[in-house]
This record gives structure tokens, C-alpha cells and sequence, in this order.
């Protein structure tokens, strides 16, 4: 019998080199890139016994919610400390906070849209003309949003119109969700800073959504029972939409009060109306999220996902409570 340093040895197999589409970007890819497939976090019998058979890869969590409840808390008052001192020193410096916060969540959604639908979007003009929105609302107030608005979606027609008519009916709309929902409400955050009294219409502003969100999320884990849109977000309940409606109220009663020297009872009006907003934002994402398959938006925050995780709520209630304000607020000096 031969020995076994003379047998034919059998070649040992080549790894073949992973598919674009079995890595994911850790940016927004080129908007004339080729749509790939969807490849959805969390979904699939695939995915379920992958993470079964190996626990140890499973993150820890630390809340209901699937978070690093101590990591989240930390990064929420992080980020609190920052605009507080911001808004408290140089006012002006929001609208820098506000910029820097509508190209990350621009650059976020744009990675998402990519990855879930392949969506080829009009990233330049979009980015460009977001910013111009946000810049131009302190010296032009709502003449600058609206100049750059219009020439921005001149600008997503023409970028897209070079790559051809296939998906372009797709392709630019979602430019336009893109655009409209992140830097044009985000600019009208920036118009609540432009008057005298603009460091207390932004604390107003937050305080009130920032309240929405906790009282919300406290009630829902401590008595949550009866789902608001199973459809859309199964851990979302009415008792927890109470809990929004009570301390949203609440905190726009006092900081009304309190920061703008206006009666306490305004806060009855601007309270349920910046809740139903932020709620609202809320289940936007989650339903965009659902529909491309995807988890979170990014994963910039440590135990909060992507940046637009927490913008969700604030970007829809910016344009109300800026509205708000203006009608039931005078402007000092008027």
C-alpha cells in the first residue's frame, strides 16, 4: 500500500471573496451605484438560529427597548450638556448644532434608503441645498428656507436626470423625503434661536419633546398593554401615549411659564400638539426603518443607534413648535 506522504493530496478550497452586496457600507454609496438586496437586521429564520447558536455574539440588553439603558442615559446627557452650553453662552451656536445634526442624519438616511431599496439618491444637492435652508433662516427667516428649497429640487431633478429614466420617478421622490423631512424642518429649529428671547424658545422646544419621549417610554414599560400601531411599532402603547400627553404637557406648562414668562395655561395648547408631532416623527422611522428591513438608521450613538433615532421626534415638531411660539409667544420688542 502507498504511504501517506504519497498520496495525492486533495487542494485545499480558495475562499471566494465576499460579494458587494454580502458587506455592509459604512457610508452612503455613490448614487449612481447599482441597486443591491436588502439585508434586513433581526429578520429571518436565518438569522434567528445564527444568533441561537451563538449567544455569546448577542448583545447585552439593558432595557425593554433592546438598549444599553446606562450607555444611552450617559449619551443623552451628553449631548444635553452641549446645547445647553451652547444656547446659554452663544445662542448662535445652535444653528451650528442643528447643521452638523441635519448632515448626519442626512448621510444616515441616505445609507438606508441605498441599502434597503438600492435607491440611487441626488446626495449632492440634497446635502448642499440642506445646508443652505439651515444657514439662510437666520438672516432671511423663511424667505432664505424657501429660495433654497426651490432651488434644491431644480438641482435633485437635474442631478438624477444624467443617470437616465429608469427608477427615476422613485429615485427623486425619495431626494424630496430626504430634503423635506430632515433639513427643511430642521431649519425651522433654527428660526425658533433668531429672536432676542431664541435660547428660551429652544429650551421651550425641547423640554417638551424631551419629556414626550420619557414619560412616554416610563409609562409604556411599567404598564404598557394595548399596542397604538402593532403594524408599525409593536412596543408603542396607549397607556404609553399618555404617559407623552402628561409629561409633555407638563414640561410645556412650566417652561412656558418659567422661560418665556408667559401664562402657564399655553402650555395646555403647545403641550398635546408637540406630542402628537413627536409621536408622530417617531412612527415615521419606524415604519421607513420596517419597510427597507433595517434595524437602525446608523450606529454613530453608542446605545442609541444612528443619530436619527433621536432626531425622529424633534425633526416633525421643530415646524410646530416654531409655529406655535410665533402665535401665542409676542416677539420681544413687538
Amino acid at each position: 500500500m502507498p504511504s501517506s506522504a504519497s498520496r495525492p493530496r486533495r487542494p485545499a478550497p480558495t475562499e471566494s471573496p465576499a460579494s458587494p452586496a454580502d458587506a455592509t457600507p459604512a457610508a452612503a454609496p455613490p448614487d449612481d451605484a447599482q441597486p443591491e438586496e436588502a439585508q434586513p437586521e433581526d429578520a429571518g429564520p436565518e438569522n434567528s438560529q445564527s444568533r441561537d447558536a451563538r449567544p455569546q455574539d448577542a448583545p447585552k440588553r439593558g432595557s425593554k427597548a433592546g438598549r444599553n439603558l446606562p450607555v444611552a442615559i450617559g449619551v443623552g446627557l451628553a449631548m444635553g450638556a452641549v446645547i445647553l452650553v451652547a444656547l446659554l453662552t452663544v445662542r448662535q451656536a445652535w444653528i451650528a448644532i442643528v447643521a452638523v445634526s441635519a448632515v448626519i442624519g442626512t448621510w444616515e438616511l441616505f445609507g438606508a434608503l441605498h441599502r434597503g431599496a438600492g435607491i440611487r439618491l441626488s446626495r449632492v444637492p440634497v446635502l448642499i441645498g440642506g445646508q443652505a435652508m439651515i444657514w439662510l433662516a437666520w438672516p432671511f427667516d423663511t424667505e432664505g428656507i424657501l429660495g433654497a428649497l426651490l432651488v434644491t429640487v431644480i438641482g435633485c431633478f437635474l442631478w438624477r436626470m444624467r443617470l437616465g429614466a429608469g427608477g427615476f420617478v422613485r429615485d427623486v421622490g425619495a431626494s424630496m423625503l430626504v430634503l423635506c423631512w430632515i433639513p427643511l424642518c430642521m431649519a425651522f429649529a433654527t428660526m425658533l434661536v433668531v429672536p432676542a428671547d431664541g435660547a428660551a424658545r429652544v429650551l421651550v422646544f425641547l423640554i417638551v419633546v424631551i419629556c414626550s419621549d420619557t414619560g412616554g417610554y416610563a409609562l409604556g414599560a411599567l404598564i404598557g398593554k394595548h399596542p397604538m400601531a402593532p403594524k408599525v411599532s409593536p412596543k408603542k402603547s396607549w397607556e404609553g401615549f399618555a404617559g407623552s400627553i402628561i409629561a409633555g404637557s407638563t414640561g410645556a406648562c412650566l417652561s412656558i411659564a418659567l422661560l418665556l414668562d408667559a401664562p402657564w395655561w399655553f402650555g395646555l395648547i403647545v403641550g398635546p400638539l408637540l406630542v402628537a408631532t413627536a409621536v408622530t416623527g417617531d412612527l415615521v422611522e419606524s415604519l421607513i426603518k420596517r419597510d427597507l428591513g433595517i434595524k437602525d438608521m446608523g450606529s454613530v450613538l453608542p446605545g442609541h443607534g444612528g443619530l436619527m433615532e433621536r432626531l425622529d421626534s424633534l425633526v416633525t415638531s421643530a415646524p410646530v413648535a416654531w409655529l406655535l411660539l410665533l402665535v401665542l409667544v409676542p416677539l420681544p420688542g413687538t
